[in-house]
This record gives C-alpha cells, sequence and structure tokens, in this order.
C-alpha cells in the first residue's frame, strides 16, 4: 500500500543548470552523479555517482535499461575525449549497471550542480522530501509517496535522459532515478513534467542506492565494496 501525503500535489521544485565547472580539467573529464553521459554512442542518460570498489578501481553507475555489457561510455558534454569507460554489468531486476572508468581519462568529482554526494544514506519514508538530479531536468526536490515492491515513488521531475540520475536527502545518496509511472490501477498517469518546477505530474520512480550496492556486492567483481569519492 502507497501511502500518498496531501503535500504531494503542492510540493514544488526549483530547476537549475545539471552542469557545474568546467567539462574538461588537467587531470580528465569531469563526471559525478547528475553528469550526463552518453552510452553506446547513442544513448544518452545520467551518471547516478562515481567513486571506487574494493579493489581500487574507478566506478560509476547508471540505470540498467540505459546500457549493455561492454557497451562504451562517454562524457555528453565532452564527447571529443572519446570512450571514457565500459559498461561492466547489468542488473535488469533492479535496473542498474556498472561502469569501469579509465581513471587516466576521468576526473571524478563529489558536486554536479546543486547535487553533492559526500556518502550514502537511507531513503526517507512517506512525507520525507528527496531531490534528483537528470542531464534533461535539472534539479528538483519532491515528496515521497511511498513503496510499490521494490520502488520508492516520488514527486520529482523525471524525463528521458534522467534515467541513472542521483536522488539525495541534503548530501546523502539514498537512490536511484529509474523512470516514472504511466499507470497505476487502470488509471493513466502519464503526466510529463514540462520543467522540474510543474509540481503536477507523474511521479517518479527509484530504486534505494542500498539495495543496489547490497547486489553488486553479493555479484562480486567490478563495483563490489563501493565508495562514492
Amino acid at each position: 500500500m502507497i501511502a500518498i501525503p496531501m503535500t504531494v500535489l503542492t510540493a514544488a521544485a526549483v530547476a537549475v543548470s545539471v552542469f557545474a565547472g568546467p567539462a574538461h580539467a588537467d587531470s580528465g573529464v569531469v563526471l559525478g552523479g547528475g553528469s550526463g553521459i552518453v552510452l553506446n554512442d547513442h544513448d544518452v542518460c545520467t551518471l547516478t555517482t562515481i567513486g571506487h570498489d574494493e579493489a581500487g578501481r574507478l566506478v560509476g553507475l547508471t540505470a540498467g535499461h540505459c546500457a549493455g555489457p561492454g557497451e562504451s561510455v562517454a562524457a555528453e558534454r565532452d564527447r571529443g575525449a572519446g570512450v571514457l569507460g565500459r559498461v561492466a554489468a547489468v542488473n535488469k531486476d533492479l535496473d542498474y549497471a556498472v561502469i569501469e572508468f579509465d581513471p587516466a581519462k576521468v576526473a571524478a568529482v563529489r558536486q554536479v550542480g546543486d547535487t553533492t554526494i559526500a556518502g550514502l544514506g537511507a531513503y526517507p519514508g512517506p512525507g520525507g522530501v528527496v531531490c534528483e538530479n537528470g542531464r534533461s531536468t535539472g534539479f528538483d526536490c519532491g515528496v515521497v509517496w511511498g513503496s510499490l515492491g521494490d520502488r520508492v515513488l516520488n514527486q520529482t521531475c523525471s524525463r528521458p535522459g534522467d534515467s541513472g540520475g542521483p536522488v539525495t536527502e541534503g548530501d546523502r545518496l539514498v537512490g536511484m532515478n529509474n523512470g516514472r509511472v504511466v499507470g497505476f490501477g487502470g488509471i493513466d498517469m502519464n503526466i510529463e513534467c514540462t520543467t522540474a518546477a510543474n509540481p503536477i505530474h507523474s511521479p517518479a520512480y527509484n530504486h534505494q542506492i542500498t539495495d543496489i550496492l547490497r547486489a553488486i556486492d553479493a555479484g562480486g567483481g567490478v563495483g563490489a565494496g563501493f565508495t562514492p569519492v
């Protein structure tokens, strides 16, 4: 059962730029949670977070429906830099992909736009507020509705290209944006937000970062023991 607070229809959001700082630093292409990425040279999605696994590899996450194993990953804002990494694993059940980046080509950052990821956290319950940063919509916040199976619904804005975007509470990463609800219980809910400042739209759905990292750890390999920069 999903608890729907009455405040959901009045949760306002402010859109800001997804990007902050230069696209290319002396140490490589700047990437962090909220950066636009290009997979397989044509699919554009959003990086959830970037950091290191227990083996010291530079690793990032994005939505699983954006990627296939072995596909190339480039930066949307610096396509000329070429391939920066490859998709190492995809989990369709929790809809996440693990990317292994070349540390010689990437400068990993904690902050992109208004999103800062200083650590991991638990997803707040119904009535809490989370924020999302996507390459299409930018940064916006919305109230949490509740859970639907292993997904959590909230009133942030989710448009094509925002998939994979970080979902945060303060400076803690709590989830990954996986899309928006288009129907529920026979009710058409497919109301796309035209801007992040419009609170009347279909809710976004996320997977919790704790569930995703637990699955990555269980599988071992690239990404196991992940810690954000």
